[in-house]
């Protein structure tokens, strides 16, 4: 199955998608970008999250208070790099799209920060 995904995806997003990378921070093409749409991910084209809830919350990455819709995404216990997170995949491909963390805006209190280069925006 990898190398179907490294035939599909570019080597950064396979990085990032497929061997949970992450891209540097304020280099991912969606941190300042808002226009209306939606993101899907980039490794399926699963319908992800709205611009609708797309804040700056100055991280560096593109931040969402929510998903489009639930169960769209799955949440995995992140260990790694010594601390503990919580992992954002696609339900659908479980590729790695970046974290969620629980100091994001109401109404959820929840900050989904996302790498670009798991993203793909579609205009609404």
């Amino acid at each position: 199955m990898n190398d179907d995904w490294k035939s599909k995806l570019s080597d950064d997003e396979y990085r990032v998608l497929r061997m949970c990378g992450t891209e540097a921070p304020f280099t991912g093409k969606y941190n300042s970008f808002y226009e209306p749409g939606i993101y899907v991910c980039a490794a399926c084209g699963h319908e992800l999250f709205s611009s609708d809830t797309k804040y700056n919350s100055h991280s560096g990455w593109p931040s969402f208070y929510d998903v489009l819709t639930k169960g769209n995404v799955k949440m995995i216990e992140d260990s790694s790099h010594g601390m503990i997170r919580t992992e954002v995949r696609c339900a659908h491909c479980d590729s790695h799209l970046g974290h969620v963390f629980p100091d994001g805006p109401q109404p959820t209190g929840l900050r989904y920060c996302i790498n670009s280069i798991a993203l793909k925006h579609i205009k609404k």
